[in-house]
């Protein structure tokens, strides 16, 4: 008998394989040939891109395209309390779908109800983000995906070698991992990409402001909306840091936050040591925005109306206040405006069903 092992990446009716394998064999009847997937044969996931986001701003590394497999992977990874010290904390608990993968929290409670000094940004929308976390500290998904499981006051591992070890014990684990990647040994690496990729679904478009732009739905807006929208372009200023399909600049600024008080996180500054960044936090994404109360880096502000008034006074004066920072002059009436097309920024396409069940 003959054999022969020929390995090609090609599309298997409508699933995209990119590593599939075939043999061909020769009997004594003649040739026969067959087509078999082989271990770490993966099908590619086909991202829906919801109504108003840019397909072409997506920030998908070459190291680890979108797949079938790891997205499933990583959603299992994502829900697992098993993924801490005590079986208590998972990245659910801090990103609840309900919430809109926020927690409803000023600042988010690990294990042993510990808590942290800021808030859970929301997970939805980061296929449009390098940088992680509300000071940038990690310059990838993948980096931000792994790093709160050594936090002792989130997931409370020691170190990620403890992690891994723990996950290494549960075998149900090794034949998803041997189908996502190719192997059956797990790494902190491949736990990363894996729930990096999940993340990378969580969509939110098709909202009403996308309709009534992106469709011409001139119903899709009220009145009162639409004279928020023009005060969002223009009075409000609003667009000078919240700009683009995700309505963020990307960057970081200091907004003054708890400068009036004895406490001032600095922010951005931990990370680059330059006084230029001293309490600035990124601009967060206003999609889903009614949705993921309180606001801020500390959640200090509990209403969309707080956050409305807040700007509208200039933020609070400190020696590095963004320069963008100044007074609106809104009315009362503009502010309810405003805060009107703010929660037209609701959409679509990140709303999961949390696993019914976990490896064993």
């Amino acid at each position: 008998m003959s054999v022969v092992l020929l390995h090609a990446a090609q599309s298997l009716t409508k699933k995209n394989f990119f590593l599939c394998s075939m043999i061909v064999f020769f009997l004594s009847s003649g040739w026969v040939i067959g087509v078999f997937p082989i271990a770490g044969a993966t099908e590619e996931y086909a991202l829906e891109v919801p109504l108003g986001l840019d397909e072409d701003s997506l920030v998908i590394p070459k190291d680890n395209p979108l797949t079938k497999e790891k997205v499933e992977l990583g959603k299992l990874l994502f829900f697992d309390k098993r993924l801490s010290r005590n079986n208590t904390i998972a990245c659910a608990s801090c990103h609840m779908p309900a919430l809109a993968f926020t927690d409803g929290q000023s600042v988010s409670t690990g294990i042993h109800r510990q808590q942290g000094g800021r808030s859970a940004p929301s997970a939805i929308n980061r296929v449009f983000s390098s940088a992680q976390f509300w000071d940038g500290r990690a310059v990838t998904l993948e980096e931000q995906s792994v790093a709160p499981f050594v936090n002792p006051v989130e997931h409370g591992f020691a170190d990620h070698n403890e992690l891994i070890a723990k996950l290494s014990t549960i075998e149900g684990y090794k034949p998803l991992f041997e189908q996502a990647f190719g192997t059956r040994t797990i790494t902190i690496g491949l736990v990363g990409k894996a729930i990096a990729s999940f993340e990378r679904t969580l969509l939110s478009g098709n909202s009403a402001y996308d309709q009534f732009g992106g469709e011409g739905k001139d119903d899709s807006l009220s009145a009162r909306a639409q004279n928020g929208l023009r005060l969002f372009l223009v009075k409000a200023q609003c667009l000078r840091c919240h700009f683009g399909n995700n309505f963020t600049d990307e960057n970081f600024h200091n907004l003054g936050i708890d400068w009036n008080t004895d406490h001032v996180d600095l922010g951005r500054y931990h990370v680059t040591k330059n006084p230029k960044d001293l309490g600035a936090f990124k601009t967060p994404t206003l999609r889903e925005i009614s949705r993921t109360a309180p606001y801020m880096h500390n959640g200090r502000f509990g209403t969309l109306a707080e956050v409305v008034d807040f700007y509208n006074q200039g933020g609070i004066k400190n020696p590095y206040l963004d320069p963008v920072i100044k007074p609106l002059n809104l009315t009362d009436q503009e502010k309810e405006d405003l805060v009107e097309f703010l929660q037209s920024l609701s959409g679509e396409g990140w709303q999961v069903e949390p696993p019914r069940k976990f490896p064993n």
